[in-house]
């Protein structure tokens, strides 16, 4: 038996007469308009062939921004990322300002507190050697007088 071509599904003959005529008046969405209507023309094929190319065109370049934005925003985040990495490394190896800082200031207290211990030890000796030198003047001439 020879290959025979089945016609599509909407105008099957072995249905009853008023499923074909809904069939023949109700074609699918995904068929092209000039297969479904009896009366198709090669301008109707290039119209709708033309405008599936359009569409695709579209869509492949709607896609394309949609990728590239989406990689311009993960550049961001990874340069903003890397930066962060950058500025924690960069204060552990250099210090930061405020930690520079606050260092300096607790040496400075530290030193403070051993000169104030030191003076409180040595202040009475010191006064007393310091009167002493004062009021214990001996009179003495001078070499070139």
């Amino acid at each position: 038996m020879p290959y025979r071509r089945k016609k599509p599904c909407f105008l099957q003959e072995e249905e009853a007469p008023h499923v074909k005529a809904l069939r023949l008046t109700s074609a699918p969405e995904w068929l092209p308009p000039w297969l479904a209507s009896p009366s198709s023309s090669l301008l109707h094929a290039m119209k709708w062939a033309s405008e599936k190319v359009s569409k695709a065109h579209k869509q492949k370049n709607q896609r394309l921004k949609q990728a590239k934005e989406a990689a311009q925003t993960e550049i961001e985040q990874y340069c903003l990322q890397r930066e962060k990495e950058f500025k924690a490394m960069e204060d552990v190896a250099l210090g930061s300002p405020g930690s520079c800082s606050m260092e300096v200031d607790k040496e400075t207290h530290e030193k403070m507190t051993i000169l104030q211990t030191f003076f409180q030890q040595n202040r009475d000796e010191v006064l007393q050697h310091l009167l002493a030198f004062v009021f214990d003047t001996w009179p003495e001439m001078h070499e070139n007088g």
